[in-house]
């Protein structure tokens, strides 16, 4: 990993975390428990992925840090979102996020409920509210793009269609690209929006490649990995009957997938030439050094 990578990482990772302290830790709440649920969520260590997407997008075009900040930190707590209400036990059933127990089992299934739902709403008022130079028309684009990415044609859709269960493999791809690929494509755009880019077409098939190859990823962690080193359980897709990438086929072919999507992602970099290092660099470091 070269110093750049490794100032950017710290980079998003303290100016994310001094967000959560603004909003989580420093507001009066009028529901204390509810707010440490939220904060326990969100600063339950983890690498910020789709954060760093954004900086790193952000950072080929230019953008401000105070302008990647706003949806850094919204895509991040929509994030945690999501995985508060995967870890309950009417969905994965997960005791462990991060190493840690898993906001249900910290507090209640109730407040874990509520934690999430309150952390969505929170992503939207950071976009439209909080203090830069982002436009009204950015602002309302970004909460466009995060809403649609995460709801009925995007993450929440997937999560629908992983709990109906898929059996064949452009099932299971599509159900991919809108549970994990929404989001990666969404950080993305986020970061080029920060730097008033509306499209790139080569970057959003980039982060279509990664999102399916780091979805791909995560099933064959789920299938050999040590708990100890992922920081959740181990071999829930087989305890719950879930059809992944490894068991449609097999873990070498898997294996064989995620190398082709990363060659694909990288290929979509080449007219960015030197500009892509940071972006380039990040995915390698996710779909190589996982986890």
């Amino acid at each position: 990993m070269t110093s750049s990578l490794t100032h950017l990482i710290e980079t998003c990772q303290v100016r994310i975390a001094m967000l959560f302290d603004f909003y989580l830790q420093q507001r009066v709440s009028q529901a204390p428990e509810l707010q440490q649920a939220m904060y326990y969520s969100v600063s339950n260590g983890g690498k910020h992925l789709r954060s760093l997407l954004v900086y790193a997008t952000g950072h080929i075009f230019d953008a401000s840090l105070e302008n990647l900040d706003i949806p850094a930190c919204a895509v991040e707590l929509i994030h945690s979102y999501s995985l508060i209400h995967d870890d309950l036990p009417p969905m994965d059933n997960a005791d462990l996020r991060r190493g840690k127990p898993a906001c249900h089992k910290q507090f209640t299934e109730a407040m874990a409920i509520l934690a999430g739902d309150a952390l969505q709403p929170l992503a939207y008022e950071i976009i439209a509210s909080h203090p830069s130079t982002l436009s009204a028309e950015q602002r309302l684009a970004m909460i466009h793009m995060l809403s649609h990415a995460s709801g009925l044609d995007g993450m929440a859709a997937g999560q629908a269609l992983d709990i109906v269960g898929v059996n064949a493999l452009p099932a299971l791809e599509h159900m991919y690209a809108l549970k994990t690929g929404a989001l990666f494509r969404t950080s993305i755009q986020l970061g080029m929006l920060a730097a008033n880019i509306k499209t790139y077409p080569s970057l959003e098939k980039f982060a279509d490649y990664v999102g399916l190859a780091f979805q791909i990823q995560d099933d064959l962690l789920d299938l050999e990995s040590d708990p100890a080193l992922i920081g959740k359980p181990v071999g829930l897709d087989a305890t719950n009957n879930k059809i992944t990438y490894p068991s449609l086929l097999n873990k070498e072919k898997a294996q064989e997938k995620v190398q082709e999507l990363l060659a694909n992602a990288v290929q979509e970099l080449a007219p960015l030439a030197h500009k892509a290092d940071l972006l380039r660099e990040l995915v390698y470091s996710i779909l190589t050094i996982r986890p």
